[in-house]
């Protein structure tokens, strides 16, 4: 197809109503910063840290470090060892990640509070979390290693958790298997009647 023919069917897909900037109109305007935040979106920013400080519940008390060697594993009574070996060797493909890496610790806690979630609101059930690795037990890699272990095992909807495989970080990224919600299993059990006619 040529350079003609793709130009003409860009300006086919975009309509009518799209005309070109006027000259001199085509270029960013640097000469003007952006705007300060309105004094409603700051109320709104204030308001949900302020919801998230309340309702967050992950503890940010002293934890006990894991070796920057061990790896992760963690099952909740009722979930087969089955479901451990296939998280563990990368059997559940990831729906969402969250990088903590290098961050805070106070952030971490925060995102993984906000990122759990909101997983559970749209019903993903293997979700990856990078937190990095140290060579060092008191690193700041290994810290946020020992909390995150701690912290997911404070959601009554985290079922499992393991290091992940290699080819997603390793000892440096941890997987964590949620509970299915009531929508997912009204779901299957939907498909189910289908299939059985």
């Amino acid at each position: 197809m040529s350079q003609h023919m793709r130009d003409d069917l860009f300006r086919q897909a975009l309509g009518e109503d799209v005309q070109p900037l006027t000259k001199g109109r085509d270029k960013a305007d640097v000469e003007h910063s952006p705007s300060a935040p309105s004094e409603a979106q700051l109320a709104r920013r204030a308001q949900a840290e302020a919801d998230d400080k309340e309702s967050n519940f992950l503890s940010d008390e002293f934890v006990d470090l894991l070796g920057p060697a061990d790896p992760i594993e963690y099952r909740r009574d009722g979930i087969q060892i089955g479901v451990l070996e296939r998280l563990r060797h990368g059997g559940y493909a990831p729906e969402a990640y969250l990088h903590v890496q290098k961050r805070p610790l106070e952030v971490c806690r925060r995102e993984l509070f906000r990122f759990i979630r909101d997983a559970r609101e749209h019903d993903l059930r293997c979700v990856l979390i990078v937190h990095g690795r140290s060579k060092e037990a008191e690193g700041h890699a290994n810290i946020v290693r020992s909390y995150v272990v701690k912290w997911l095992a404070q959601f009554d909807e985290v079922q499992a958790y393991v290091s992940a495989h290699k080819s997603h970080g390793g000892l440096g990224a941890t997987y964590a298997m949620l509970r299915k919600s009531e929508r997912a299993r009204a779901r299957n059990r939907e498909r189910q009647q289908k299939r059985r006619g």
